[in-house]
């Protein structure tokens, strides 16, 4: 079992300098919500707030996140007299909060990050009507051909498009940004993937909530 992570009793006993703890939050959190958690720093003037990312393909291998995580916050935790971890279940099945209960830090509430951007209680007030719906972000429209039509194969064997996808309706683009450039790249993907199309501009959502809670 892991050990959980120090307070500040903790933190002294061990050496680490509460003078420069005090008050310092450690961010780690998924690379795909970089430029978010950046402008909302920026925009709040947290500047108290330190962030670490690890590598968004890290999604491609959910099982490794609670692992990096670990490691992140033994590496990274000194110096910090709180951390936060800015990722929602990311596909691990519940061990990512298993994980951070066991280190004694907190997360991001919700699924994954599409329901903390649309609202986590919005997203599931959704519930059936949206079960046929492919989701995109900001970052997941960027990043389309890494993220999603190379790992599936696309690029290679496009035929598998409608056995993947079939059945699914609609891709719907949750906007964190009111950018025209990334709303015609997603309408892009949703033709490549033969869905209709729909852009929902929801901002950073719970996003922003859950890290002033932080500050």
């Amino acid at each position: 079992m892991s050990a959980p992570l120090p307070g500040d009793a903790a933190l002294a006993a061990r050496g680490w300098p509460l003078e420069t703890a005090q008050g310092r939050v450690l961010l780690i959190a998924c690379g795909a919500l970089a430029r978010e958690i950046v402008a909302l720093r920026r925009a709040n003037g947290w500047t108290h707030m330190d962030l670490h990312c690890l590598p968004a393909d890290l999604h491609l291998r959910p099982e490794r996140i609670p692992d990096a995580i670990e490691d992140a916050v033994r590496r990274r935790g000194a110096g910090h007299a709180r951390i936060f971890v800015v990722y929602a279940d990311c596909g691990t099945g519940g061990r990512l909060a298993a994980r951070c209960a066991a280190l004694g830090v907190e997360m991001v509430a919700g699924p994954h990050c599409y329901a903390f951007f649309d609202g986590v209680e919005t997203f599931a007030a959704r519930g059936d009507a949206e079960m046929r719906a492919f989701y995109l972000t900001d970052f997941l429209v960027r990043q389309f051909d890494a993220f999603v039509w190379r790992p599936m194969g696309l690029d290679r064997h496009p035929e598998l498009r409608d056995m993947l996808f079939g059945q699914y309706e609609r891709l719907i683009y949750l906007a964190q940004t009111d950018d025209p450039a990334l709303d015609s790249a997603a309408r892009d993907c949703a033709a490549r993937l033969g869905l209709a199309y729909e852009r929902r501009l929801t901002g950073y959502g719970d996003l922003g909530a859950a890290l002033a809670a932080q500050a």
